[in-house]
């Protein structure tokens, strides 16, 4: 016994190191910091107020807003700005319920949000305590992760593992933490980020996709936003210019392929692009890059079926689960957008290539269409249907100038500025934008995505220039919309946030009305929103700079002057643009159709 008491003596460490004890608000603070969070977005509460204590000494700036939708929202555009994780807490119960609507859009646009929810304590769940709320079940269908903290020596593992899952499921994660956990004392490891490398796919599916386009004729890629959570867009070039191939945005991801590339041919989608559906209608295979073909951004357009029913489809989706789902493919590659194209382009390049034979022949037709189509813009002022053109008479009438949005549109998309951010909130006036916003660089256009909710642009263009105070930084937005986030211009103006916003007054809900133009025999219910304030007035009376414009003359002026003020002075700028009562297209024909009455009273109504 003795001898073997010697020998263990002698062979232990002289001072083994011993796991420090801290605080569960420490090791909650301290994962954030081994993962790179120095912003967090969210309102106080004493909920986590113990770790909201030690922000600041661990280099993390705690951004206070009016309203916790748009702290959810800013961490959406905070990461898809940065492709890091954008981070938002709240109160427990109605604090982390008003994120719920900011998470789900996160969720359709695949953005790395962690959202930090802390609930009552565990020694009151189900009581029916103050502020108590089932916290899970509310973000279940918008989550790649639930973690939930089952005891305080666990804060560091569950925070660890919803900061990975949110890069590794490239969506949002929730990490749950009931209140009195962040008092706990532990010994515990931080653990470091884990980050998973994708790879380019199966070798099989790639040689198959290979072969399809080394024998295609008419290829046409779409490049998704795949392509720019991927930092993908150089691999997408080569590979577009090795196979002489027109490129398509994917729905809302203008900002997927340069607009100043001779092979970019524009967004598809609602209100997108004439001549990349054209180009797209005659492929005969298609590449699609990133992207899951979501049904909304393949829809028949302009009373045009596009979709090539006859192409061979090649897919590319991160998730495997993606491939095949809204469209019949060929081949379906499960991998990352950047390796898959640089493994194509070294494949191809040991391939005799078809379209090699006709390059010239298709950049001439891709040149032809995009002339076609931006001469059509030139000359589309305003919307020709029968009611656009009754309230443009009736706008003639009107005290003031009132602007068709088309003009509008073209006008500020002249007036952009180089490495311009452009967030666009849901509606009428936006969704025609689509056609007019034209980018150089990814991480540049932030849309609502499959969601589509209102009151996103603002909040998460602020959210963008956190991430990137360097680049100038907009938000689109109707006058229905904005009224839904418009106070937080306060959050922009207190925080030193300066951003511009672009206010199209129109007056009304133009989205659904247009449906009750087409479906309802112009019976026009709830959708006006006439008043006598100014947007631009509201602004001052926050602290920003706010503009009027009623003439096409001054809108170019308008904006230059707003992002001179962003950029070199730190303000923050509503612009407020009168725009006629006109409308685009239905937004919802696929999903409408003529009514039928059948009791005596309604029959009318039809």
């Amino acid at each position: 016994m003795t001898e073997l008491a010697d020998r263990t003596e002698v062979d232990a460490p002289e001072h083994a190191p011993k796991p420090q004890k801290i605080t569960s608000s420490e090791a909650f603070v301290e994962t954030m910091v081994a993962n790179g969070v120095t912003d967090v977005f969210g309102i106080m509460g004493s909920a986590f107020m113990d770790a909201m204590d030690i922000f600041a000494p661990a280099g993390i700036d705690f951004v206070p807003v009016v309203h916790e939708q748009g702290a959810a929202h800013m961490a959406d555009g905070y990461a898809r700005a940065s492709g890091r994780h954008g981070v938002v807490i709240g109160q427990n119960g109605p604090g982390i319920s008003n994120c719920v609507t900011a998470i789900a859009a996160a969720f359709w646009a695949h953005s790395p949000v962690v959202i930090v929810t802390p609930e009552a304590g565990t020694n009151s769940i189900g009581l029916g305590g103050f502020q108590e709320a089932n916290q899970l079940p509310m973000f279940q269908e918008f989550t790649k992760y639930q973690g939930h903290v089952t005891n305080p020596a666990r804060m560091a593992e569950f925070t660890a593992r919803c900061f990975d899952r949110a890069q590794s499921e490239i969506g949002p994660t929730q990490l749950n933490i009931p209140r009195d956990y962040f008092y706990g004392e532990a010994a515990p490891d931080i653990p470091q980020p884990q980050r998973i490398d994708r790879g380019a796919g199966g070798e099989q599916s790639l040689n198959d996709a290979a072969e399809l386009l080394a024998q295609a004729k008419n290829p046409v890629i779409i490049s998704g936003g795949g392509v720019v959570m991927a930092d993908g867009v150089e691999e997408c070039i080569a590979l577009a210019e090795r196979l002489g191939a027109p490129v398509v945005n994917s729905y809302q991801h203008n900002d997927s392929f340069p607009a100043s590339h001779p092979l970019w041919a524009g967004p598809l989608g609602y209100q997108g692009s004439k001549a990349g559906m054209t180009l797209l209608n005659q492929a005969d295979v298609v590449l699609a890059l990133g992207t899951r073909l979501g049904p909304f951004g393949t829809l028949p357009q302009y009373q045009f079926e596009y979709w090539p029913t006859e192409a061979k489809i090649i897919q590319v989706d991160a998730d495997h689960k993606m491939l095949g789902l809204v469209k019949k493919i060929d081949v379906g590659i499960c991998g990352d957008a950047k390796a898959v194209a640089a493994e194509l382009l070294g494949r191809l390049n040991e391939k005799t290539v078809i379209s090699d034979a006709t390059k010239d022949e298709r950049a001439n037709l891709i040149r032809a269409e995009k002339e076609a189509w931006e001469a059509e813009l030139d000359s589309w002022t305003h919307e020709k249907d029968e009611f656009s053109l009754d309230v443009i008479d009736e706008a003639e009438k009107e005290e003031g100038n009132w602007l068709h949005p088309r003009q509008v549109l073209r006008e500020l998309e002249k007036a952009m500025p180089a490495d311009v951010m452009v967030s666009t909130d849901i509606g009428n006036i936006n969704s025609v934008a689509h056609s007019y916003l034209r980018f150089e660089r990814p991480r540049s256009f932030f849309a609502p995505m499959s969601f589509g909710n209102c009151g996103y642009a603002l909040p998460t263009i602020i959210g963008a220039k956190r991430a990137a105070p360097e680049r100038p930084a907009i938000a689109y937005a109707g006058d229905g919309a904005w009224a839904m986030s418009m106070v937080e211009v306060l959050t922009a103006v207190r925080h030193d946030i300066p951003v511009t916003a672009v206010v199209f007054r129109n007056r009304q809900w133009g989205a659904e009305k247009k449906n009750q133009v087409e479906f309802y025999g112009r019976r026009f219910i709830a959708g006006e929103l006439d008043n006598g304030e100014s947007f631009a007035a509201m602004a001052e009376s926050m602290g920003a700079d706010g503009i009027v414009v009623d003439r096409l003359e001054d809108v170019g002026p308008a904006l230059q002057r707003a992002v001179d003020a962003q950029m070199n002075e730190g303000r923050t700028t509503v612009i407020e643009i009168m725009c006629t009562k006109e409308l685009g297209d239905p937004f919802r024909r696929d999903a409408l159709r003529m009514p039928v009455r059948t009791l005596d009273k309604y029959k009318d109504f039809v």
